[in-house]
């Protein structure tokens, strides 16, 4: 259902034919980064936040994390992940397809400056075996609701 939601969002916003469904596992940076042949730093990782009762996804370069201190003073509040099993529920994606497509009502996102070291990235689409191929200007287009922000380091 997720890699549906995703692809009808994509093919809303005209990126549908972006979509790669990769014959092995897509659902950690390094699992993505050796089924799509990219550096692990392309891929776009949807990371799952709340703050109070609303749920947070911002997208990040693959090799960053968040840096708490960037992340209080953004936010006003600590870093809080979403329990893994509350995800899909608060998200409308499971873990390992998490991403910013076809999201449930309500879910605010943001793209962290991290990945603008990168001209192309590959954010899940949906499922724990997909992405999509998308340059920064697109991933901007598919998200045009998505503020940048700079809460993350680089490790």
């Amino acid at each position: 259902m997720s890699l549906e939601r995703a692809t009808a969002y994509l093919r809303s916003v005209g990126f549908a034919d972006r979509i790669i469904i990769p014959d092995h596992s897509s659902a950690t940076v390094e699992q993505a980064a050796e089924a799509l042949g990219c550096a692990p730093g392309m891929i776009a990782k949807t990371l799952s936040f709340l703050q109070g009762d609303q749920p947070v996804l911002i997208l990040a370069e693959g090799t960053a994390r968040i840096d708490n201190a960037k992340y209080k003073a953004r936010f006003s509040c600590k870093a809080k992940m979403i329990p893994q099993e509350h995800v899909e529920a608060l998200i409308g994606h499971a873990v390992g397809g998490v991403c910013p497509f076809g999201v449930n009502e309500g879910v605010r996102v943001y793209l962290d400056e991290s990945l603008k070291l990168h001209e192309t990235v590959y954010p899940a689409a949906g499922t724990d075996h997909s992405a999509v191929r998308l340059s920064i200007a697109d991933l901007e287009r598919a998200c045009p609701d998505a503020e940048w922000i700079d809460v993350c380091k680089i490790l």
